[in-house]
């Protein structure tokens, strides 16, 4: 991967696709960005990676264009073939909910994505954001852009930003799978815990919904608890934003450190399984 030089792409409008697979290569590659067409032999050089351009999808000649794919292939843009390349793309679909959505705005247009998503046309463009046309404008503005550049340096941060994000979930899944337990509050109702342990990550709560996404928990589960960063004991929070409790109900409780007041999460000193449960049981709506 480092032996890539030059990382081209087309010149003109930018999308996210293309703007986001060359955020990737530079958390892996970071070469200069030169936007114009590639040449034949370009396209033949490894070390020139040749993105949305080109009419080639060759990842061992580090080519990653989708033009050339039929009408009637399932949606795919430059960034998914990116991400395939890096052996990611599986963990990329399931942990990253923009992804989707942008490989049918950049192969379907907006009006067929939108009927796809189930939503009125207009509120894609609610979507927008300043941060969305300033960097992808600056980014079309610019014929080369190296290190240094304001530009290729947020670029190269996002890429290794959103790559992390990827593997570190994926890393933290595999130990909640092998940490977590499923606590049965009703014939209907469970609760997933995170016991404490010796070596916590910094963020406890981190994955826990995906978790119960993985194992098809999401109709039973109505809580998580896990250890209060902040303290000793413990944090219980609505999954889903459960109706079936309100930890506002606990602020009279004299273990319970701090209730929100919209009820959606309570703090704990107490680090009792029994007391935990009738926590859960006191919030109960």
């Amino acid at each position: 991967m480092n032996s890539v030089k030059t990382i081209l792409t087309h010149p003109g409008g930018a999308h996210k696709d293309d703007f986001l697979a060359c955020c990737l290569l530079l958390a892996t590659s970071p070469a200069p960005i030169v936007r114009r067409d590639p040449t034949e032999g370009e396209l033949d050089d490894p070390s020139f990676c040749v993105v949305d351009i080109g009419g080639r999808h060759e990842p061992h000649l580090m080519n990653f264009d989708h033009h050339q794919l039929p009408r009637d292939h399932k949606p795919t843009c430059s960034v998914s073939l990116v991400l395939q390349w890096l052996g990611v793309y599986n963990d990329a679909k399931r942990f990253c909910e923009w992804l989707e959505p942008t490989e049918w705005f950049d192969c379907r247009g907006p009006v067929k994505t939108a009927d796809w998503l189930g939503v009125d046309r207009e509120v894609l463009n609610k979507l927008n954001s300043p941060i969305d046309v300033t960097v992808l404008r600056r980014f079309a503005y610019s014929e080369f852009l190296g290190p240094g550049d304001i530009i290729w340096e947020l670029m190269k941060m996002i890429g290794e930003d959103l790559l992390n994000y990827i593997r570190s979930l994926r890393e933290r899944l595999e130990y909640l799978m092998t940490s977590c337990e499923i606590w049965e509050i009703d014939a209907v109702s469970k609760i997933v815990v995170l016991p404490k342990a010796e070596h916590m990550p910094s963020e406890p709560s981190l994955g826990m919904g995906r978790f119960v996404e993985m194992n098809n928990l999401c109709d039973q589960v109505i809580a998580l608890v896990y250890p209060d960063r902040r303290g000793d004991g413990y944090a219980l929070s609505r999954y889903n934003d459960c109706s079936k409790l309100d930890f506002s109900r606990l602020e009279c409780e004299g273990d319970v450190l701090f209730c929100h007041t919209q009820g959606f999460l309570a703090k704990t000193s107490t680090t009792s399984h029994r007391r935990l449960i009738e926590l859960i049981h006191l919030a109960s709506v």
